[in-house]
């Protein structure tokens, strides 16, 4: 699920932190004669289930959710430049796993801040990569092309540009952006199209619009 970088404490979670982080939502004990079907855990059935989770999913154990996950990932990746630590990136994260991203990509820094993924991590893999060069080298004997996402000279408009269906979807940090050598090394650089006086958004809400406009199309 997870790469080998995980660190003892975040290895050690248990589902209390998902039960913390959603105390509103969830079921109760099964009700009536327990279902036959080895996706169900026997303690939700038993204890209730309060996880961070759609519907489809209540009762089900981790495994057998992430398994069904990886059976309809949508082609599309999402990497992040990390650098200084950046705490957009649990958020990234959260979105990648609710737009189906195959894979998350961590550039640079191994650990960085899940407090914003909200247990999402445990159900999207996660790669990390030393540097940009390791990840475009990555990228590129995968056959993927990389369209970074910053609002640059020479950035195309969004909703004018190519999102090629098989694509990474390449994140800089909050403030700097993508880095310079990661912008020279994509395939493409797109924008987001903004209407106010700021010149730009929040790192992760636009990681979120722009894996939705490609679900848009593609999903």
């Amino acid at each position: 699920m997870t790469d080998a970088d995980e660190t003892a404490p975040d290895a050690a979670r248990t589902a209390t932190a998902e039960l913390v982080a959603e105390p509103a939502y969830g079921v109760g004990p099964w009700p009536g004669e327990w279902p036959d079907d080895p996706r169900y855990d026997p303690d939700l059935l038993a204890e209730g289930d309060r996880r961070n989770v759609v519907d489809e999913y209540r009762y089900w154990t981790m495994d057998a959710i992430i398994a069904d996950l990886d059976a309809k990932r949508h082609p599309f990746h999402v990497a992040i430049e990390n650098w200084q630590h950046d705490l957009n990136i649990g958020s990234i994260v959260r979105s990648a796993n609710a737009f189906l991203a195959a894979e998350v990509h961590i550039i640079g820094k191994r650990r960085w801040n899940r407090r914003g993924a909200m247990v999402t991590d445990r159900y999207q893999h996660v790669r990390h990569h030393e540097d940009v060069a390791a990840f475009i080298s990555w990228a590129r004997t995968a056959g993927l092309p990389v369209i970074a996402v910053d609002n640059v000279e020479g950035s195309v408009p969004v909703e004018r540009a190519d999102l090629p269906e098989r694509c990474v979807l390449l994140f800089g940090q909050e403030g700097p952006g993508v880095s310079p050598e990661a912008v020279a090394a994509a395939t493409g650089v797109v924008e987001i199209t903004q209407y106010g006086s700021t010149r730009s958004i929040n790192a992760a809400s636009a990681a979120a619009v722009i894996m939705y406009e490609w679900c848009r199309r593609w999903a």
